[in-house]
């Protein structure tokens, strides 16, 4: 995917190398940490991500390859701009012990079926009712925000074995969680193009 960077944009991460240095991290990984920080303007991100960088390539061929992507929320949706994706809240409910996230994580997997890249930034009942699903995920980016269950659910997420991008601590949120795919759909897939 070629695309035309602006110079804030271009300016904003020469300041940002410039105060972290992250040419030690694959390709992938940096790709992810640099634009994630970006988003929040929050270098801990370099040290707070949780990612493997084989994981980031089949993820990546995936989603260029036309796997789907599902978002818990329309924020989510929003800061993916280069991507259709599937978001299931509207039509949601709560109920039966689930949080309406919830319901809607699991109408979305009724809809795409495995193999999908899933991206929370919001919720994390709803990382939390992907982890009961079947959904041989290509990838989870699981960067549900808050002090109630986000660590948690985002601690289940690594222990689950799944593809995923996490964090260790509370932060997160939909900037953070629509920039991590950003950087897997904006990275090049072949040497001639750039990022």
């Amino acid at each position: 995917m070629n695309r035309v960077v602006h110079p804030i944009e271009e300016e904003s991460y020469r300041r940002l190398r410039a105060r972290l240095d992250t040419s030690h991290f694959p390709p992938l990984t940096r790709a992810v940490v640099e634009r994630v920080i970006h988003s929040a303007a929050d270098l801990d991100y370099a040290t707070d991500l949780v990612m493997d960088e084989s994981c980031l390539e089949k993820a990546h061929a995936a989603l260029h390859a036309g796997a789907p992507v599902v978002v818990d929320v329309e924020m989510v949706a929003a800061g993916i701009t280069r991507r259709e994706t599937v978001c299931r809240l509207r039509d949601a409910v709560a109920g039966d012990g689930l949080t309406r996230s919830a319901h809607a994580i699991r109408l979305a997997y009724e809809q795409v079926g495995p193999g999908a890249l899933w991206v929370i930034g919001n919720a994390p009942t709803a990382l939390e009712e992907l982890l009961t699903l079947d959904a041989s995920p290509a990838l989870v980016i699981g960067l549900p925000v808050g002090f109630v269950g986000a660590v948690e659910s985002k601690a289940a997420l690594r222990e689950s074995g799944l593809p995923a991008v996490s964090n260790v601590s509370e932060k997160g949120g939909s900037a953070v969680a629509s920039a991590a795919l950003n950087a897997l759909l904006y990275h090049p897939t072949s040497p001639e193009e750039k990022p």
